[in-house]
């Protein structure tokens, strides 16, 4: 037991001096550039968006200290396999910012993170965001959440999570980062493997929406720098009547619920995914291949977005760097059993996408290569 000790007046010539920072006046925390009242407002402020997306599995509420989502369902699977992924939305936050527009990037953000661990079939369960600010204002933040709520509704997923955290000294008062975190779970015996793609297999992709989320450091270099927002807000014939500011939003697009409804009606019909992200489909489409195939792609057989061809026309950019650096109109390419490519073409059409044969699986050493050199804005419907 530790004995109290008192000081009586009598004694207290005798007794420890109070250090003299306790003479000094308070420098608060909000005082230091951290609101937290602001941080309680924000919360308050995305509630509603939290709870829009949570599933049956999720346990608890907003607030606590970690998420909580029940994995019963695991148990009808003969192995269940957790899948993780991780990613950031990059330096097309600073477009955002410019732009004074923060409702899409979080759909970037959940894109990046679910596109991720479908590639092995997964089923993304739930999503914890890390949203890091300058200075928080409760009504960013909200316009932020939203748009990673959405993304989680398009992939599915609860999101159970996420961390706001202010940076003042470290950060610009508008300036923020977001990373994100995804969780799922495929079947051992469903999941996608690059072992078990093989010579003839047929190459279908799937379109993209634009840049996604990648190549931006490059894109804001020839497009962004130097101009006025003004001329980020004309009206650009070559990019379809979108201005330039605009193309460069729009979000990444979310392949879950089309691609899941396909490996569920065709089981066994896609041999491996690739989702197509920084490093274009020279760099990403080969992560898909064993060591004993190549990817043969056909340049020139699905549409090349606009603003992909601005930005390579402008940063003076060859095919070959062009598809080394961004996914060129392709976001998703799936590598099917030859006998059943028509049938994952009706089931993707049915889900309402379009597809694009762009190529074949041949023997090789586990590389992507490229056939009709020249062709690949020279797609004609």
């Amino acid at each position: 037991m530790t004995e109290r000790i008192t000081v009586s007046p009598a004694d207290a010539d005798d007794a420890p001096a109070m250090p003299s920072w306790m003479d000094e006046e308070a420098t608060t925390y909000a005082q230091a550039g951290v609101d937290t009242a602001e941080g309680a407002r924000a919360v308050d402020a995305i509630k509603g968006v939290v709870h829009d997306t949570y599933r049956p599995e999720v346990v608890g509420d907003i607030g606590g200290f970690g998420g909580l989502f029940s994995i019963a369902a695991a148990k009808d699977m003969d192995d269940p396999l957790l899948v993780s992924g991780t990613d950031g939305v990059g330096t097309k936050l600073k477009v955002a910012q410019l732009a004074g527009k923060h409702d899409t990037v979080g759909i970037d953000l959940v894109a990046m993170c679910a596109n991720d661990i479908l590639a092995t079939g997964a089923e993304p369960l739930f999503f914890l965001d890390y949203v890091a600010i300058g200075k928080l204002k409760a009504e960013n933040v909200a316009e932020i959440v939203a748009g990673i709520g959405e993304g989680c509704k398009q992939a599915g997923c609860a999101l159970i999570g996420g961390e706001m955290a202010e940076h003042p000294g470290v950060m610009d008062p508008d300036d923020y980062d977001l990373s994100g975190f995804c969780v799922g779970v495929v079947d051992r015996a469903k999941m996608l493997d690059p072992t078990a793609v093989r010579e003839g297999d047929v190459l279908i992709g799937l379109a993209s929406s634009g840049l996604h989320s990648n190549g931006y450091s490059l894109a804001r270099k020839v497009c962004v720098e130097g101009k006025t927002h003004y001329e980020l807000r004309i009206e650009r014939e070559e990019l379809g009547g979108a201005s330039l500011q605009d193309a460069l939003l729009v979000p990444t697009r979310i392949y879950v619920k089309p691609v899941r409804a396909v490996l569920d009606a065709c089981p066994g019909a896609v041999r491996a995914l690739a989702h197509i992200t920084g490093g274009g489909i020279s760099e990403n489409l080969d992560r898909a291949l064993p060591k004993t195939c190549d990817a043969e792609v056909d340049l020139g057989t699905w549409p090349v977005p606009a603003i992909a061809s601005f930005v390579c026309d402008a940063a003076h950019l060859d095919e070959a760097e062009a598809l080394k650096t961004f996914n060129m109109g392709l976001g998703m390419v799936l590598i099917v059993d030859p006998e059943r490519a028509g049938e994952v073409e009706a089931a993707l059409a049915k889900a309402g996408e379009a597809t694009y044969r762009v190529g074949r699986i041949v023997a090789g050493e586990g590389k992507v290569r490229y056939a009709n050199d020249g062709a690949l804005y020279g797609y004609e419907e």
